[in-house]
This record gives structure tokens, sequence and C-alpha cells, in this order.
């Protein structure tokens, strides 16, 4: 947590300010330390009901007209700030998405897929990005408009998709900034890994983005244009065996998503399970 704030705290324009939903009192306590020495912090209290409670508590707290949304356990690259809000001088942007850069290595095969699927993003963002459709911002790193978006439903699972969705069908554009990085610890488990990726997949069997007009993911675009665009990153057979494995592992995170979410519609709770090695860098 110390190391996001501090990313971000040379970013901030005079009248910026640093909210941090803080969930235990470990954290409350790093937070409280930063904001003890730098009056724009302030710790706003989380009711440990879920992130989508405390990302509502956040956006009711926030007075800016631009918010930026990130997480406590990745870190900004210097001057992602500027280039995130640059696009928002066009008055038809609602929204925008950072680029998350990974920080696992690519000598395993947790690591590998991390590249691949994170590169594979970036590419698909830029260019529904210079073609102007519409594309969903990573929740690692995103902006918005506050006058557009006040609160997300209580048990979204993915709600960088939901706020995206909201926000295209009131007519506003989702941009991208490549420029704007964020560097993420991704999981080296496969048990976080299908954790994660179950809880932030089965966003989009949810029916706030299901049913929504405007469409950037889902089990038949990833099977469309999935698997070429993947088969683009391989370098050398162990690669090509990794990438075997990870559509199976795709296959397997869709059908659990399909399971969980739409045939036994499992509770928040039960989809929301804490990712460990996010955690350590």
């Amino acid at each position: 947590m110390g190391r996001a704030i501090e990313a971000f705290l040379p970013q901030l324009p005079a009248d910026g300010e640093i909210l941090v939903v803080s969930p235990d009192p470990e954290t409350t306590a790093v937070v409280d330390s930063y904001a003890a020495r730098y009056p724009m912090v302030h710790h706003v209290a989380d009711p440990q009901r879920g992130k989508p409670i405390a990302l509502n508590i956040g956006l009711q707290a926030a007075r800016g007209d631009i918010i930026v949304l990130s997480d406590g356990d990745v870190f900004v690259e210097k001057e992602a700030v500027q280039y995130l809000v640059a696009p928002f001088e066009d008055p038809q942007v609602g929204a925008v998405s950072g680029h998350p850069i990974s920080l696992n290595p690519t000598n395993t095969i947790l690591g590998y897929w991390a590249y691949l699927l994170t590169e594979g993003i970036h590419q698909v963002r830029l260019k529904r990005d210079r073609a102007g459709d519409f594309l969903v911002c990573s929740g690692y790193l995103f902006a918005v408009r506050s006058d557009l978006i006040s609160s997300i439903p209580e048990d979204a699972l993915a709600e960088d998709a939901v706020i995206s969705h909201r926000i295209a069908q009131q007519g506003y554009r989702v941009r991208y900034a490549p420029e704007a990085q964020v560097f993420v610890k991704y999981p080296t488990t496969y048990r976080d890994w299908r954790r994660q990726k179950v809880r932030s997949t089965g966003g989009y069997a949810q029916e706030y983005i299901r049913t929504s007009p405007v469409r950037m993911r889902s089990a038949w675009l990833e099977l469309l244009y999935g698997v070429q665009l993947a088969l683009r990153y391989p370098r050398h057979p162990r690669e090509f065996f990794w990438t075997g494995l990870l559509f199976i592992a795709r296959l397997h995170l869709w059908l659990l998503v399909f399971l969980n979410v739409r045939l036994l519609r499992r509770p928040f709770h039960r989809m929301w399970q804490r990712v460990e090695t996010t955690k350590r860098f």
C-alpha cells in the first residue's frame, strides 16, 4: 500500500486527493502514517463487505470531477496520471483505461500466461481505441468522470467492466491510454490464478454485462479471436506447450464461470475469495 501511495503522490494536481479505502487494521496503520505526513491522503473506513461496497464508499467520498481508481497491491509509472486524464479534454470521453504491465518472470508457466494475457489485451485495446470501438477499462488503473457513475451493484464481480459498460451506455466513449502504465503482480499458483480469473471473468456472465448492447469479452469472442492472438507470442517449444495448456485452463475457467454464475448462482461472498500470491512483491 505504501508503494502504491508513493507512486501517486508526486503526480497529484494541486487540488488533488488520495482516498484509500482500507480493509484491515494493518493497512489502515500504513495509510494513517501517510495521512499524518501528507494532507492530501485520506483514510476512508471500509466495512469489509466486499470490493463493490468499498468502491461505492470511495465514489461517494470523492470530490474531484475525474476519479482515478487503482488497487493497493499495484503501483503506477511516473506521469501515468497525466497520460490517463489527458483524453478527458474531449467532453465525449467518459472513462480512460490504463495499461497493466506484468511483473511476473516469463520463465514460469504462470508468468508466461500473465505476459501473454496482458500483452494480448493491450493489443486488443489499442486496436479498438484506434477504431473508436467500445473497450473495457482495466481495474488495475482507470479514470472516470465522477458525474457519470455514482455506484455499482453490490454483487458485481467485475466492477471495471460494469463501470465501462454503464458509461458507454450513456453515450460516452471509453478510451485507452497505453502510456499510463501500472505494474501488477499476478498469481503464482494455479489455485490463486483460478480464484482470480473465475471472479473477474464471472462478472461477464452476470446480467449487468451479459445483456449489454456493447461487448468486448465473452467466451465466444475469446474462442473466435483469442486463439489466433495467443499463437503470436510463443517463441520456442516450451512456450507453445504452455500456450496449449492456457487454452485448456481458459476452457476450464469458462466452464467454472457457467457453473458458478449462471447455473448455481453462487452468492458474492462465495465467488470473491482472497488471492494471496498477488500481495507478495
